[in-house]
């Protein structure tokens, strides 16, 4: 899977209408409630905040807005990064849960304590095959995040982001891969 995320430049109903002005339409719309647990043993001061996130286990809620499902997963990401900290590659690992308080509880008697959370509300549009979703991020950044699978023909970041570029949308081009668990857990340390 390729992806990159980017900070949107204006206001988040603008940039909707910016969007569906150059013929994207809503596709679906939902949101995720994640809270990052951490094993009770890592030294968080003596770790980089990317060290501290790839120990991270996720308990998510996606409650999709116009299909009304509702999934509840626990997560373990994996990220490959080049020295500049690009997303070379990623993968998730994903076990279905049914209740998200038994899923903490069950994390915490297993040695992890909770971190942080992060809320957002998503809108993806789609023109053409092509989906941008639009992130909301509670108290923190728009975004935009853009994931193709490597068979497309959008199967390069470099591609990814040729395309983006060449739709002409108010984003920040100064990092394609604005890694918003990392803003926030940044946050919560205050680092």
């Amino acid at each position: 899977m390729n992806e990159i995320t980017v900070k949107i430049k204006c206001g988040i109903e603008e940039f909707y209408k910016i969007l569906e002005n150059k013929g994207f339409s809503v596709h679906h719309i939902f949101s995720m409630d994640d809270t990052y647990f951490i094993p009770n043993t890592l030294d968080i001061d003596k770790l980089s905040t990317r060290e501290i996130l790839k120990k991270a286990v996720l308990v998510r809620e996606v409650v999709g807005k116009t299909s009304g499902k509702v999934r509840r997963i626990i997560t373990f990401k994996i990220k490959n990064y080049d020295e500049k900290g690009n997303i070379l590659s990623q993968k998730s690992i994903n076990c279905d849960i049914f209740e998200i308080e038994n899923a903490k509880e069950l994390l915490s008697a297993m040695g992890y304590k909770e971190i942080m959370n992060i809320k957002e509300n998503d809108t993806v549009y789609e023109k053409d095959g092509f989906e941008i979703a639009v992130k909301e991020i509670v108290n923190g950044d728009n975004l935009i995040e853009i994931e193709t699978d490597k068979s497309g023909s959008l199967n390069t970041v470099d591609k990814i982001i040729k395309k983006i570029n060449e739709i002409g949308i108010p984003i920040y081009t100064d990092s394609y891969f604005v890694k918003k668990a990392e803003i926030e857990l940044n946050k919560v340390l205050g680092r």
